[in-house]
């Protein structure tokens, strides 16, 4: 007994012996390396920054972009060390000059859980589903227009009778009538509901970076979207008459239409539209038939 007992405690004090000397070979070679503990804290990354004021919505371009050497202790956590991977993404949000770009200005919704409204402007939402809203794609900084369509009970067209005054709505008429209503406004932020991709979407780079899947889209009735749009109060009042009496559809426009190339924002005039009806279908040279009467022959009896 007192042989094996000898026996076990030396081969303890070796074992111990071979631990403390790896140990000691793997703290020299982290304290010289840029892997130990005391190199991450002052390692020097090259961080993308903003070199000058970017707005929302805007195409990221080289000219926007600088770079800075940070410690690791300094860098946010989704920032970029390569500017390449975010040259002609959509930023989401307003980024200032001198701040690190990072992942959640990529990313839609309401950044902070609030929205930034421009001045002398109103913050309105508009309810769209994947027909009414461009397949649920619009994203906050997107531009859009909006097209309005009234059908017959809500537009009839009516007859005077001489007789005695009064009014009846005339049967057999075409009464809808379509018209692209309010031209050029900003998405300010969106609400959509959560969806199993989103979960492992949060992680990855900006769509469009190196490594990162484009975003998917799946078809359903229930898909519902709450798009925020910057408005004037003029806008603000038809859009709330839409929403009572008409059928509310989204465009998505391209982002190109509203910056200079510079890539900073520019008003653009919307230009004029005519509005359909089944006349303008009829007459416009858009070539839809007018229906005829076709006489029917019955055989005899």
């Amino acid at each position: 007994m007192k042989r094996s007992n000898r026996l076990v405690l030396l081969i303890g004090v070796f074992l111990a012996v071979v631990a403390f000397v790896l140990i000691i070979i793997l703290l020299g070679g982290q304290g010289t390396g840029r892997g130990g503990p005391q190199a991450t804290q002052a390692t020097i990354i090259k961080t993308v920054v903003a070199a000058q004021d970017i707005p929302l919505g805007a195409t990221l371009t080289a000219e926007m972009l600088g770079s800075q050497d940070l410690k690791i202790s300094e860098r946010k956590p989704g920032a970029f060390e390569n500017p390449g991977l975010i040259i002609g993404q959509t930023v989401r949000r307003k980024v200032v000059a001198g701040a690190q770009l990072e992942r959640a200005d990529f990313q839609d919704g309401i950044a902070g859980g609030r929205l930034d409204v421009p001045p002398g402007q109103r913050a309105m939402s508009v309810q769209v589903d994947q027909v009414s809203g461009v397949g649920t794609v619009i994203k906050t900084g997107d531009y859009v227009d909006m097209v309005v369509g009234y059908t017959g009970d809500k537009f009839p067209v009516v007859t005077l009778n001489p007789d005695d005054d009064s009014i009846s709505v005339v049967a057999g008429l075409n009464s809808t009538s379509v018209k692209l209503l309010i031209q050029g406004m900003q998405v300010i932020g969106t609400i959509r509901p959560p969806t199993p991709a989103a979960a492992g979407q949060q992680n990855a780079a900006p769509s469009g970076s190196a490594g990162a899947q484009a975003p998917t889209t799946t078809l359903g009735d229930d898909v519902q979207v709450l798009v925020i749009l910057s408005v004037t109060a003029q806008q603000a009042e038809l859009i709330k008459f839409a929403q009572l009496d008409g059928s509310i559809s989204l465009v998505l426009r391209s982002p190109a239409d509203f910056v200079d190339e510079n890539g900073q924002p520019v008003v653009t005039l919307p230009p004029g539209t005519t509005g359909v009806i089944l006349k303008t279908l009829v007459d416009g040279g858009y070539g839809v038939l007018r229906p005829e009467l076709v006489e029917a022959i019955i055989p005899a009896q």
